[in-house]
């Protein structure tokens, strides 16, 4: 006599279903950077510009002249903490913005390729290409030394430099969904080439770009460091966490808390962002799923 069989598919554990409830720690701590970047003026607990010579290097938790250092202070004595927190608002102001501008052009450049093809095509993704064989870090620097340290410089240098990634994946998504019928029937019918772009293939494209979006931010924050750290991002004494490292390297052997607290702050940060990203990517890409 042969033995029945239970074809019954096991059911997946939630945290395998749901990607982004395995991601919520670092959501909630995302989440908490950009309270804090918010609500700077409320979070921190002094002027972060605000000097006091007598009170220089001091290790956290010290007190000196009334002010409670409670992660230390810097070579001018301004207090670490309040630095930190306007800091997040300089690194999640540089990285929204950049990720939304270089997102909406990659996007748009990338969908046109893909639909309109011929000469569109051969033009943008030939320049596409052309930006890709260059180093994004290396682009952001010379075009940064070239036009200038700064907030809205390197802003706009990050989003001209990051655009074609959004491109070349919009370009294959496009190129995917224009041959299926509901696309060339909406054309069939009468429908311009930006309603079709529009209204048909961007909602079927935009969880990938949304994905690629969550990488990008984490790598934005970074950049945006490493331009601070050389002296061609924020300019002082506008607190960032880059120029804090920047500055902290000349006293880790007698100041550790100046570079180690504003380097524990961008791998928190990143490390969100990517996780973040990776979560989207499971829960929106049925071939991860």
């Amino acid at each position: 006599m042969s033995a029945v069989v239970d074809t019954t598919p096991t059911p997946a554990p939630a945290a395998r279903r749901n990607p982004l409830r395995r991601a919520l720690p670092f959501i909630i701590l995302l989440a908490l950077f950009a309270l804090a970047a918010v609500l700077a003026p409320l979070v921190a607990p002094y002027d972060p510009n605000a000097q006091n010579l007598l009170g220089r290097l001091k290790p956290p938790g010290t007190v000196a002249r009334n002010v409670h250092y409670l992660l230390g202070s810097d070579e001018l004595g301004r207090d670490l903490l309040s630095r930190l927190v306007w800091g997040a608002r300089v690194s999640l102001l540089v990285a929204v913005l950049s990720v939304l501008i270089s997102g909406v052009i990659g996007t748009v450049l990338g969908m046109l390729a893909g639909y309109l093809r011929g000469p569109v095509e051969m033009v943008v993704m030939r320049v596409v290409d052309v930006f890709l064989s260059v180093p994004a870090i290396l682009l952001a620097i010379i075009t940064v030394a070239v036009v200038g340290p700064g907030l809205l410089n390197v802003i706009l240098v990050l989003a001209l430099t990051r655009w074609p990634r959004y491109a070349r994946v919009a370009y294959g998504q496009t190129l995917a969904i224009a041959g299926r019928p509901y696309v060339r029937l909406s054309a069939f019918m009468g429908a311009g080439p930006f309603r079709v772009l529009f209204r048909h293939i961007l909602p079927n494209i935009l969880g990938a770009v949304t994905v690629v979006a969550t990488l990008e931010f984490g790598l934005m924050v970074l950049f945006e460091a490493g331009l601070s750290f050389l002296g061609l991002g924020v300019q002082p004494p506008t607190a960032s966490w880059g120029a804090m490292l920047s500055t902290g390297r000349n006293y880790v052997a007698t100041a550790w808390w100046i570079a180690t607290f504003p380097g524990l702050c961008l791998f928190l940060l990143v490390l969100a962002a990517n996780l973040i990203g990776d979560a989207l990517r499971d829960r929106l890409d049925p071939h991860s799923r």
